[in-house]
This record gives structure tokens, C-alpha cells and sequence, in this order.
């Protein structure tokens, strides 16, 4: 009972990392903001520094401090498996397939600068897509997934974590019942396919760049797919359903029945890689 109250209290302290990890960053980078430095720049900054110190925090306090290998923690030398770089593209783009060419809308293109233009683009790619794909896989399918399977057994570790980071997405959010009923159910079938890919993949670097890419390609402002045109994208394209299920209510395609069923998926593949894999060695 001892060592899953540490597990649990050691999950914890991963989450204060990613959540304390960005708080310095977007401090550190407003500061330098101040001096004149272009949005732009600073938003870059933000960005690898996050993840830099994210990744610092990991190794000193579980390897330094714990004595917890990153490798154990599924973060050997980065390396990714080409199926999943593969994966991690086919699934956006499929999902937004789907809407673009089966279900009527509007294309809406947003009147920016050339500036803001390349400002969104270079954000949607390093903090929304790596800063965010990799620290919270390093986090949720690294450090939590590592602890949990340690203390318990590997699906207490594949739900739980997966659970939590379908839970986060709803706090400080002012939606609906149903919308956080959505968001928790998405939040956590895309953490189990994350969980699944890591297993597979023997480390967090595959799913993490699945997680980059979804990110710059559904949420990084190329395009937004919505019920509303978004004014931080480079262009929109809004539905003309307001089916809940198939909008994926407040929070927006994510969370959407189409994007659901991608998530199981590639769930599914990934779990019978495993067993495949799992039965050879038997």
C-alpha cells in the first residue's frame, strides 16, 4: 500500500513539472517580450524552453533524485517508428477528410498579416504541436504510465493516466454537461491509443509525435474545423451541423464521434501489434 501512495504522490509531482515547466517559460518569455522582441521569437522561446525544462526537472528529480532510469520512464535516445510517424498523419488528415469532403460547410480564410500569418504557423508547430505533444507524453505516457504499472499492473496504467488526461481538459473550461461528458470520454480514448502506441513502440517518442502532429494539424491554426470560424487560424472551415456528436460540441472536432472512432482505431492496430509481439516471445 506504501509504494501506491508514492506512485500516486510521485504522478502528482509530474503534473506540478508540466504545469510548472510552462508557467516559467511563458514568465521567462514575457520577459523578454518586454525588451522589444517580436511575438513571434518569444512564442518559439516559450516553446523549447518549456520542453527543455520539463525534460530537466524529469531527469533530476526521477533519475538524480528518485534513481528511476529514463529509460524506465520510456525515455531512452529518441527514436521514432516510421508506422506511427505514418499513423500520426493519416489520422488528422482522415478525420478531417471526413468533414471536408462529407459534410457541407463554409471555407472561411481569416484576414491577417503576413506577420500573424507566420506567427500562427510557427506556434501551432513548436508549442502546440512539440512543446505540448512531447511534455505531456513525457508526463501522462512516461512518468505516470511508468509509476502506475510499477505500483499496480500495465492496464491500471494504460486507464488511469488516460482518465486524468481527459479530466484536465475540462478544468477552467465553461462547457456544458454533456460537452465535459464528451471531452473526458475523447480525452481519454485518445489517451489509451497514446498509452497503446507507447507500449508497442518500447517509449513515449512515437506517440509524442503522433500527439505533435494531431496537434499542429487539428488545433495549430492551418486550418480549424468548427461550427464557428476561428480568429487565430490561418483559415476556417465551418459546419453547417450542429449535431453535438458529430461537432464534437464546445470543444470543437476532437472530440467528435469521427475523431473518437480514429482514436479506436488506431487503438485496435496498436493492440494487436502487441499481442503479435507478445506472442512471438512466448
Amino acid at each position: 500500500m506504501k509504494e501506491k501512495f508514492k506512485a500516486v504522490g510521485f504522478s502528482l509531482i509530474a503534473i506540478v513539472i508540466l504545469l510548472g515547466s510552462q508557467l516559467i517559460a511563458e514568465l521567462l518569455a514575457s520577459f523578454v517580450a518586454l525588451m522589444g522582441v517580436p511575438t513571434v521569437i518569444c512564442n518559439v522561446l516559450s516553446a523549447c524552453l518549456y520542453l527543455a525544462l520539463a525534460g530537466l526537472f524529469i531527469w533530476l528529480f526521477y533519475e538524480k533524485l528518485l534513481h528511476i532510469k529514463m529509460a524506465d520512464l520510456g525515455m531512452p535516445k529518441v527514436s521514432f517508428k516510421p508506422k506511427w510517424i505514418l499513423a500520426g498523419f493519416l489520422l488528422p488528415i482522415t478525420v478531417s477528410a471526413v468533414y471536408l469532403l462529407f459534410l457541407k460547410g463554409e471555407y472561411v480564410v481569416t484576414d491577417l498579416t503576413a506577420g500573424k500569418k507566420v506567427e500562427i504557423v510557427l506556434t501551432g508547430i513548436f508549442f502546440t504541436g512539440m512543446a505540448a505533444g512531447f511534455v505531456e507524453e513525457m508526463v501522462f505516457r512516461g512518468v505516470i504510465f511508468h509509476l502506475l504499472e510499477k505500483a499496480w499492473n500495465r492496464n491500471v496504467a494504460v486507464i488511469a493516466p488516460s482518465l486524468i488526461f481527459g479530466v484536465v481538459h475540462i478544468i477552467g473550461m465553461d462547457f456544458s454537461l454533456w460537452s465535459c461528458i464528451l471531452v473526458i470520454v475523447a480525452g481519454t480514448s485518445v489517451g489509451i491509443m497514446f498509452a497503446l502506441v507507447r507500449i508497442e513502440s518500447g517509449s513515449v517518442w512515437s506517440d509524442a509525435i503522433m500527439h505533435m502532429i494531431w496537434n499542429v494539424l487539428i488545433i495549430g491554426g492551418l486550418l480549424t474545423i468548427s461550427e464557428k470560424a476561428g480568429t487565430y487560424t490561418l483559415a476556417s472551415y465551418v459546419l453547417k451541423s450542429h449535431s453535438f456528436e458529430i461537432t464534437g460540441g464546445e470543444f470543437g472536432i476532437e472530440s467528435s464521434i469521427t475523431a473518437i472512432a480514429g482514436y479506436y482505431i488506431i487503438s485496435l492496430i496498436a493492440l494487436s501489434l502487441i499481442h503479435k509481439k507478445e506472442g512471438k516471445t512466448k
